[in-house]
């Protein structure tokens, strides 16, 4: 059973969420501050859904300390602003999706099934370890390693390595990237994907991605 903890502080919008969630069987344990959410920091948590506003502080703040202590941890932060700078901000420091108020509970339900799967369910085939090069992909870790070294990745930089590996020598799209990275409800610039792909090249300089001018790009392997 996957663990979802919930942080939002409108007590009847918390306990709707939690009771929808429950229902598609995930474990969900919910606070409203930002205090007792870190209490969860000693749970092993599969996704965390958080309100940026709440009274002691910012969903930002949180989304920092779960992403500095693991990369590959999905989060969701949800926002009643409905400013994009909110969202812009939010996607640059690692978040995987963004909802804001008001919204349907079941639409936060389907977006956390998602992301599940994306992170967890569709890594569970058989191998556990694909090889790019001399690069070593661990699916069930969600890590890359080269000479035994791990490199230093964001989750999203390893979707899109994933990605890229999953299709190798195939011409990638910005905006095929785009979709199946980010998803087709993403809302920003496709230039986004140059950025994590300059970034995915410093990390990762023997790994031969083909800029394709005007169109996307391909990984060699």
């Amino acid at each position: 059973m996957y663990c979802i903890c919930l942080i939002e502080d409108e007590k009847a919008l918390n306990d709707i969420l939690k009771i929808y969630l429950s229902k598609e069987g995930f474990n969900v344990i919910s606070y409203s501050n930002l205090t007792d959410a870190r209490k969860a920091f000693n749970t092993k948590i599969d996704l965390w859904i958080i309100d940026i506003m709440l009274p002691d502080g910012n969903g930002f703040e949180l989304l920092k300390d779960i992403k500095g202590a693991n990369e590959s941890t999905p989060i969701i932060l949800i926002s009643a602003r409905g400013d994009g700078l909110d969202r812009v901000l939010g996607l640059e420091m690692g978040c995987d999706d963004y909802i804001s108020k008001p919204f349907l509970p079941k639409e936060l339900v389907l977006r956390s099934k998602k992301l599940i799967e994306r992170f967890y369910k569709n890594n569970q085939i058989s191998k556990a370890e694909v090889k790019a090069g001399n690069y070593i992909l661990d699916l069930k870790k969600r890590s890359i390693t080269y000479e035994n070294k791990i490199i230093d990745l964001t989750s999203r930089e390893y979707d899109i390595v994933l990605y890229f590996v999953n299709n190798r020598s195939i011409a990638l799209s910005r905006d095929n990237i785009l979709n199946n990275i980010w998803g087709d409800d993403y809302f920003g610039s496709a230039r986004v994907v140059d950025n994590y792909i300059k970034k995915i090249r410093k990390k990762m300089p023997f790994l031969d991605i083909e800029t394709i001018y005007g169109y996307g790009y391909r990984c060699n392997l």
